[in-house]
C-alpha cells in the first residue's frame, strides 16, 4: 500500500555543485524538497521508492545501492540510492539523471528511514502502462512511499529548452492543481502527446504515481511551484 508520496523536479541544477555560480537560485526548489522527504519519513514506510524519468538504457528497476554520476554535466559527484545488502555485489548499472537527482536530495537529507531503490520510468510510456505500473509497486501489505522526480513543460520562455509554447502555462496549472490536490483523476488525463511536446519529462512517474495511489486516501499539499529557466518545477506531498 501507498503510505506517502513527494514529488521533486529532478533537474541536476538543483545539485549545487553542478548548478554552480547559479546554486542559490533554485535554494527555494532545494528545500521544498527535503520538506518533503520530511512528510516520507514522518510516514514511516516498509520501503521508498524513486521513480524517475530515463531514457532507454535507464528504465526499468534499480535495486538498493545502485549508484549514479553528475560525470556528464562537469561534476565528479557520485551518489547512491542507499546501500546494498550486506553480501550482495555491488549493482553495476548507472542511475539515469533523474534517480542521481533524488539519490543526491536523499544523501542531502540523510535518510535513513527505509531501504531505497528506484525505478526509471520511459517518458513516452503510455497512460495506462503507467497506471498499472503504479498499482504493481503498491500492491500488498507492505507500507510503501514514492519519491516522483519530473519537471514540468520546458517551453515556458524563448530561453527554455523547448522554446516558448502558449500551451505550457496551462499545461503546467493543470499539473501543480492536480499534484497539489492529490487528484488522480486530472493527473490521469495529463495528455501524454501535449506532454511529449512540451517535454514535461515528469508526466509518466507523475501517472505512476496516481495509479499507486489508487484507493490510498491520500491528501495532497503544494510546497512550491515556479518556472526557473522556462522549465515547470513542482515539489509536492501526498499523505
Amino acid at each position: 500500500m501507498l503510505a506517502a508520496a513527494a514529488v521533486c523536479p529532478c533537474p541536476p541544477l538543483l545539485v549545487p555543485e553542478v548548478a554552480a555560480g547559479a546554486g542559490p537560485e533554485l535554494d527555494a526548489a532545494r528545500a521544498a524538497c527535503l520538506e518533503a522527504l520530511d512528510v516520507l519519513a514522518a510516514a514511516e514506510p516498509d520501503r521508498l521508492i524513486v521513480a524517475g524519468p530515463a531514457e532507454p538504457d535507464g528504465r526499468g528497476p534499480f535495486p538498493p545501492g545502485s549508484a549514479g554520476s553528475f560525470a556528464g554535466f562537469g561534476v565528479g559527484r557520485t551518489v547512491r540510492l542507499g546501500e546494498a545488502p550486506a553480501g550482495a555485489p555491488a549493482p553495476k548499472r548507472p542511475l539515469p539523471a533523474s534517480l542521481a537527482v533524488g539519490a543526491w536530495l536523499l544523501e542531502h537529507a540523510r535518510w535513513t528511514a527505509a531501504p531505497v531503490e528506484g525505478l526509471g520510468v520511459g517518458e513516452a510510456l503510455a497512460t495506462d502502462r503507467c497506471l498499472a505500473a503504479g498499482a504493481d509497486l503498491a500492491a500488498g501489505q507492505e507500507r510503501v512511499a514514492l519519491l516522483v522526480m519530473g519537471d514540468g513543460s520546458a517551453c515556458r520562455t524563448v530561453k527554455a529548452p523547448g522554446y516558448l509554447d502558449e500551451r505550457a502555462v496551462d499545461f503546467d496549472a493543470a499539473a501543480a492543481r492536480a499534484l497539489g490536490s492529490a487528484d488522480l483523476t486530472a493527473l490521469s488525463a495529463l495528455d501524454e502527446s501535449l506532454a511529449y511536446e512540451l517535454k514535461a519529462s515528469g508526466r509518466a512517474p507523475w501517472q505512476v504515481l496516481a495509479g499507486a495511489a489508487e484507493g490510498a486516501g491520500l491528501r495532497g499539499k503544494l510546497l512550491y511551484e515556479d518556472a526557473p529557466y522556462g522549465v515547470g518545477y513542482f515539489v509536492a506531498t501526498w499523505s
